[in-house]
């Protein structure tokens, strides 16, 4: 078990909703940002039971901004705890949030699942997000559920506008003149694709390079390179 939840079970304080298995994602890529002046922006506000969590497990140098659209979610800022109120499919109120944030090194979006405001949340502040920062959308089964937008290989849906980001994160090999090399190619380490879970590692990344090392007395079958 770890620390986050731990701190879920023994929760006493404001509601957190989460799904079981979120934890170990969490855990497996935000563990680095612990003890840091890390300033996280989490989408989906609710209860305010997720920014006191945040709070708890980023340590005391820690700032957390949250979205919502509901105004009563204010009611939960505190120390380190800042809300803002805007509809995350806005993309005038989202350029106008990122101009108030100092930086964002870890987004999360758990807002409104919709379909516009997944993408729109990612097209307008992915490029925001620290250098060597961290993206993570959750509740992707969204884009299988109608009331959301989704279904199944539905076109429009997050799901299938995230199967691209595989393309672009390969763009440095590609022949065809329909994928170029992109900001998202030169900006993204990894995807990591879990059960209702996308995260995305950002680092700055050079071109590809390959050696061969050692003595080859056998003559090559086929070529990968």
């Amino acid at each position: 078990m770890n620390d986050l939840k731990k701190y879920f079970d023994e929760n006493t304080g404001r509601q957190i909703n989460k799904w079981a298995h979120y934890f170990e994602i969490y855990d497996r890529h935000l563990a680095r940002f612990r003890g840091t002046d890390v300033h996280v922006l989490e989408f989906g506000v609710a209860q305010g039971g997720s920014a006191q969590m945040w709070k708890s497990y980023f340590g005391p140098r820690c700032r957390i901004y949250g979205v919502d659209k509901n105004p009563a979610c204010k009611q939960v800022e505190e120390e380190r705890v800042e809300v803002f109120i805007g509809d995350q499919a806005d993309r005038t109120f989202l350029r106008a949030l990122a101009a108030k944030l100092p930086r964002i090194d870890v987004l999360i979006d758990d807002g409104g699942h919709h379909m516009k405001q997944q993408i729109h949340t990612f097209e307008e502040l992915f490029p925001r997000i620290d250098a060597n920062g961290v993206y993570l959308c959750e509740d992707l089964h969204t884009s299988y559920w109608s009331d959301y937008g989704g279904g199944y290989r539905k076109r429009g849906t997050f799901v299938e506008y995230a199967k691209n980001f595989i393309d672009y994160l390969h763009a440095w090999h590609s022949r065809s003149r329909r994928l170029r090399i992109s900001e998202f190619t030169r900006s993204v380490h990894a995807l990591h694709f879990y059960d209702s879970v996308l995260v995305i590692e950002k680092r700055p990344i050079e071109p590809p390079t390959h050696s061969k090392t050692g003595t080859a007395s056998i003559p090559d079958y086929h070529r990968a390179q």
